[in-house]
């Protein structure tokens, strides 16, 4: 179910990053940048996942937040008819310098599934993240499997575009107001 791209943007000042790509990651982040929302028609079930990830990440058990997080993320492949993609939910984020990694997308590169790795405890304090900030990150790592997978682009870049569909994956799974209850 490849996405209609809107047409072109004006042209317009572009990031440095983006003035030093190669031309043709110039023309896969240009791609990108065409498609700034998903078309996820997110049912009552789906929601319903959504839903339950703040009480499921306060309790804090790791197999009980994997397993919610793998009903999203097979909800919306399912829903947008991509291959699935395997969630691992992790413990503790391993340390960087400069940050903290928060998730992590593994294409599997033709043997099993692609895995989206996001981890459920801070690495400083050993804290349950936010709600919303595992949401994102999952929504992130799974971004990148829907540039392969959808969109088919031949690279997942950090676009203007590619934040426009998380957020518009955000939105179209209630999500905000989910975030407003809690």
């Amino acid at each position: 179910m490849p996405l209609t791209p809107r047409p072109p943007a004006p042209p317009g000042p572009r990031p440095a990053w983006y003035r030093r790509l190669p031309p043709g990651l110039r023309r896969i982040a240009a791609a990108s940048d065409r498609v700034p929302s998903v078309p996820l028609r997110a049912g009552p079930a789906l929601r319903g996942a959504v839903a339950a990830l703040p009480d499921v990440l306060r309790i804090g058990r790791e197999r009980d937040v994997q397993a919610l997080a793998q009903r999203i993320a097979d909800g919306i492949c399912a829903a947008l008819g991509v291959p699935a993609v395997r969630v691992r939910v992790a413990a503790r984020r391993p340390p960087l310098r400069g940050g903290e990694l928060q998730g992590l997308y593994t294409p599997a590169n033709g043997s099993r599934r692609d895995v989206v790795t996001v981890w459920m405890l801070t690495a400083k304090r050993g804290q349950v993240v936010a709600y919303r900030t595992f949401l994102r990150t999952l929504l992130h790592e799974l971004c990148h499997h829907l540039d392969y997978t959808l969109l088919r682009l031949r690279d997942s870049l950090h676009t203007q575009g590619f934040y426009q569909r998380e957020s518009s994956l955000f939105h179209a799974l209630g999500a905000a107001d989910v975030d407003a209850e809690h």
